[in-house]
C-alpha cells in the first residue's frame, strides 16, 4: 500500500451530499442496481433509500456516544459502500451520525465496485460491506475498522448459516429477520460498538 493510497482515495471518494444525489439519482431511474450478478431489481434500492431516510430522522444517538464522540482525535472515516447494500441502508445513517458529532472527522464514501480498496479491508475473505475504515490522514495508519454489521446481528446471519441448509431461513425470510433486529435495535449498538473503537483510539 502506497504511502499516500487512503488519502488519495478519500480524497476522490464521494461526499455524503454526493452520495445521497447518486442515490436518489439511481431510484429514479428505475433501473435494477446491483453487485454484479447479483440481480437485485429497483425495488429493492429504493426500500433501501427509505430505510435511510427513516433512520436519518428518528435516530436517537445516545447520550453516552455523544459524549465518546466529543473527544475524537482528526481522523477520516472513508465508508466503503454501495445504495444496493441492505444492511448500509441501516448503519450508514448512523455512521452519518455519528461523524456529524465530531468535527474532527471529515466522512468521505467510495462505492464497492469502482474501486478496489474493499479488497484491503476483507470480513473472513469477503468483500462485504458497509466497511468503516478510520485512518489517521497525517500519518494513514489504520486507527480502527468497523462492519459489515453489528456482532448480533452478525451473529443472526452466521447463525443461519451454520445450519444444515435444510434448516436455514431463505434469502427473503432472513433479510426479513435481519430487518426486523435493526428495527428494533434502532440502531443503539451500531453507536455503542463505534463508539468503544472511537475511544481505544485515541
Amino acid at each position: 500500500m502506497s504511502a499516500s493510497s487512503l488519502n488519495t482515495i478519500a480524497a476522490t471518494a464521494l461526499s455524503l451530499t454526493d452520495y445521497r444525489a447518486l442515490f436518489e439519482r439511481i431510484v429514479a431511474s428505475g433501473e435494477p442496481y446491483g453487485p454484479p450478478g447479483g440481480g437485485y431489481g429497483a425495488d429493492y434500492t429504493k426500500l433501501n433509500l427509505a430505510r435511510a431516510r427513516r433512520i436519518g430522522k428518528t435516530l436517537k444517538v445516545l447520550p453516552e456516544v455523544r459524549t465518546a464522540m466529543e473527544g475524537v482525535v482528526p481522523q477520516t472515516w472513508l465508508v466503503i459502500t454501495e445504495p444496493w447494500c441492505g444492511d448500509s441502508a441501516q448503519n450508514l445513517p448512523v455512521l452519518e451520525a455519528l461523524a456529524a458529532l465530531a468535527p474532527a472527522i471529515t466522512l468521505r464514501i467510495a462505492l464497492r465496485d469502482s474501486t478496489d480498496v474493499i479488497d484491503r479491508f476483507l470480513t473472513n475473505g469477503t468483500r462485504s460491506i458497509p466497511k468503516l475504515v478510520a485512518f489517521d490522514p497525517a500519518t494513514e495508519k489504520v486507527l480502527f475498522t468497523w462492519g459489515p454489521r453489528p456482532q448480533a446481528a452478525h451473529d443472526l446471519v452466521m447463525g443461519n448459516k451454520s445450519l444444515p441448509e435444510a434448516g436455514q431461513l431463505s434469502k427473503e425470510a432472513l433479510a426479513e429477520a435481519l430487518h426486523r433486529w435493526y428495527h428494533e435495535n434502532s440502531g443503539a449498538e451500531v453507536q455503542r460498538e463505534v463508539a468503544a473503537l472511537v475511544g481505544n483510539a485515541r
